[in-house]
């Protein structure tokens, strides 16, 4: 279901190679801006800045020790990248694991939850959105971006990890036939695997190509519709934390 909205923002220096080459320390700033599906759509989005030294943390954010680039490359411009997660689906309502099935669809209260975020959202302007193709997200940007003549782009990497054989089981039946592996699964994604693939693992490098691919697409201002697992992804990612996080 739809959580909320989580915005930040991107500066230019997003090279490590930029950055430790500068003389001069660039200050970089983040901006958190978020909104419950549930809260009235007239209550602004609440705000948060946060200050970094990107000298220090290489264009990651929030941790002193972070090094990481989300592009390798210095940006034209910044970049403000507003998270969603989709609205409330058939397998969601069920408590079915859903993972990067294509079965479970966007319920009519997942309808209604994208209209109000689209109305939560309608005074900013995006230059483009970017969604996830798995059709409950799929149809979420499509609500969302309804009426707008900016591009909605849909990426492969912005997909939910793979879970095998636990997709589309009901979470008390995954729990009671293989309890061993759904519960590293809930409770230490990192080290959940499957014939030795590590979906979360595996999802981190996702995320990193879809940092790629929305950064460095023309534009300032982007919106991004997708799952959980991803979203997770993402935002570690971009603050320089590992797999290991995602139970967080």
């Amino acid at each position: 279901m739809v959580c909320g909205v989580l915005a930040f923002e991107v500066p230019l220096c997003s090279s490590l190679n930029s950055i430790y080459n500068s003389s001069r320390p660039a200050k970089c700033s983040t901006r958190l801006g978020i909104q419950c599906s549930n809260s009235s759509p007239e209550v602004p989005l609440a705000t948060e800045m946060v200050q970094n030294d990107a000298s220090i943390t290489g264009g990651a954010y929030g941790f002193d020790s972070a090094t990481i680039s989300l592009t390798q490359k210095l940006l034209s411009s910044p970049k403000r990248v507003t998270l969603i997660r989709h609205g409330l689906s058939s397998w969601n309502k069920e408590g079915r694991v859903q993972g990067s099935s294509n079965l479970s669809v966007l319920t009519e209260t997942g309808v209604r939850q994208a209209e109000r975020c689209r109305q939560a959202l309608e005074n900013m302007h995006f230059d483009c959105c970017f969604s996830s193709p798995i059709s409950r997200a799929k149809s979420s940007a499509e609500v969302i971006w309804q009426g707008k003549e900016e591009p909605l782009v849909f990426l492969d990497s912005l997909k939910e990890a793979h879970l095998f054989f636990l997709e589309g089981m009901r979470n008390v039946d995954a729990r009671e036939r293989y309890p061993k592996e759904y519960t590293t699964w809930r409770e230490d994604p990192a080290n959940f695997y499957v014939n030795g693939v590590y979906p979360v693992r595996k999802l981190w490098g996702t995320a990193q190509e879809a940092w790629r691919e929305i950064l460095l697409s023309p534009g300032e201002n982007f919106l991004v519709v997708t799952h959980k697992s991803i979203l997770r992804a993402l935002i570690c990612t971009a603050l320089g934390l590992g797999p290991e996080s995602n139970h967080l």
